[in-house]
C-alpha cells in the first residue's frame, strides 16, 4: 500500500509540474491560470498560519492576495512574467538566506538542527564528524539556492520565457529531488557510520523545526 501511496504521490508531482509549465507558456497572462499557478503555495501558508494562529501573517496573505489581484487586473504579459519570476527566485533566495544565517559564528546549523531532531542526540564517537557534515550540507543547500536564484534570473533575461518555465515548474523539483536522494545515498556510501535516517525522516525534521521556529516567535 505504502509502494502505491508513493507512486500515485509522485504522479501528481509530476503531473502538476507539467500542467503547471503548460499553463505558464500558454495562458499565463489569463487570471484563472495566475490562481492555479500562484494559489495551492498561497493557499499552503493560509494554512499554516490559520492552523498556528498567526494573525499578522494572515493579513500579510491578504494583503499579498489584493496586491496580486490587483496586478493581474490591471498588467500585461511581461508584469506577470515578472511576477512568476518574483515567486520563484524570490521564494529560493528566502530559503538560501535563511540556511545561511544558521552557518553564522554561535549558531547551529540547520541540517544539525534537523539530524538532533530525527536521532534524538548523537552518540559521542561520532557527533563531531555528524557535525561537520551537517556544517558542510548546510553550505551545500545555501549553494543550491543562490545558484536556483541566480539561474532563475539569467534564464528570464535572456532565454525564452518557455525555458524559464521549464527551469521554474519541470527542472527546479527534479532538482530538489534529485540532491535529496544523491545526498541521502552518499551520505551512507561516504559514512556508514551514520546512524540511518529514512527521507521521510528528514522531511518530517524539518517540518517540526518549522512548527518549533514559528512558535518560538509567536
Amino acid at each position: 500500500m505504502k509502494r502505491w501511496r508513493l507512486a500515485v504521490g509522485l504522479l501528481a508531482v509530476v503531473g502538476y509540474a507539467l500542467l503547471s509549465h503548460w499553463l505558464t507558456v500558454v495562458a499565463s497572462g489569463r487570471p484563472w491560470a495566475v490562481a492555479a499557478l500562484l494559489g495551492p503555495l498561497w493557499a499552503a501558508a493560509v494554512l499554516v498560519a490559520a492552523q498556528r494562529r498567526q494573525l499578522a501573517l494572515l493579513t500579510a496573505l491578504a494583503l499579498v492576495a489584493v496586491l496580486v489581484a490587483a496586478v493581474v487586473l490591471n498588467a500585461g504579459p511581461a508584469d506577470l512574467n515578472r511576477l512568476y519570476l518574483l515567486q520563484h527566485a524570490g521564494i529560493h533566495a528566502l530559503l538560501g538566506l535563511s540556511f545561511a544565517l544558521t552557518l553564522r559564528r554561535g549558531h547551529e546549523p540547520l541540517i544539525s538542527r534537523m539530524a538532533r531532531t530525527v536521532h534524538g542526540g548523537l552518540a559521542p564517537d561520532m557527533a563531531a564528524d555528524m557535525a561537520a557534515y551537517c556544517r558542510r550540507l548546510t553550505g551545500v543547500w545555501v549553494l543550491y539556492f543562490g545558484a536556483m536564484t541566480g539561474l532563475s534570473v539569467w534564464v528570464y533575461l535572456n532565454l525564452a520565457w518557455s525555458l524559464w518555465s521549464m527551469l521554474a515548474n519541470v527542472i527546479t523539483p527534479a532538482a530538489i529531488a534529485a540532491l535529496f536522494v544523491g545526498e541521502y545515498l552518499l551520505r551512507y556510501w561516504w559514512h556508514p557510520e551514520f546512524q540511518r535516517a529514512t527521507l521521510m525522516d528528514a522531511v518530517r525534521a524539518y517540518r517540526q523545526h518549522d512548527a518549533s521556529a514559528k512558535s518560538a516567535g509567536s
